[in-house]
């Protein structure tokens, strides 16, 4: 599978993963395909995506995937109506949107496998520190 991913999203995994990005594409993709199992499904690809950048300022990452994941990329595109390349991209912005929202690095110490019992099954459940924030008080509240 070949992804092509731009400038935001190559600075995102170099600064988490340093230069293999197929090991963070690898792991965005599990990540998303995951989700897409979970109770808390990711956010659909935006509209706006369909727009290309610029030629030349795009990486390619070659990588090869189970037969599984990419079978969840390919239906979830037809899904939302949208090319396999683009939530390729969206998956990896939504992985990395993830991890600063856990507030981890990306490793963390766990294989990605790890954590999915703690995220997925539990519901909204990251390490522990979960990602829906505490109820905000009503003014004039006691």
């Amino acid at each position: 599978m070949r992804v092509e991913l731009g400038t935001f999203a190559r600075a995102g995994l170099e600064a988490r993963f340093g230069i293999d990005l197929a090991a963070g594409v690898d792991a965005a993709l599990r990540h998303y395909t995951r989700r897409l199992r979970s109770q808390r499904t990711p956010l659909a690809v935006p509209a706006f995506r369909g727009e290309r950048p610029k030629a030349g300022v795009n990486t390619e990452v070659d990588l090869s995937v189970s037969s599984e994941v990419e079978a969840a990329l390919e239906t979830e595109a037809d899904r939302q109506e949208v090319p396999v390349s683009a939530l390729c991209v969206h998956a990896v912005l939504i992985y990395l949107a993830d991890i600063d929202a856990a507030g981890t690095d990306g490793h963390g110490g766990l294989a990605e496998e790890d954590l999915a019992p703690a995220r997925y099954l539990r519901g909204c459940n990251f390490l522990g520190t979960g990602f829906r924030a505490k109820p905000r008080r009503q003014v004039g509240s006691a």
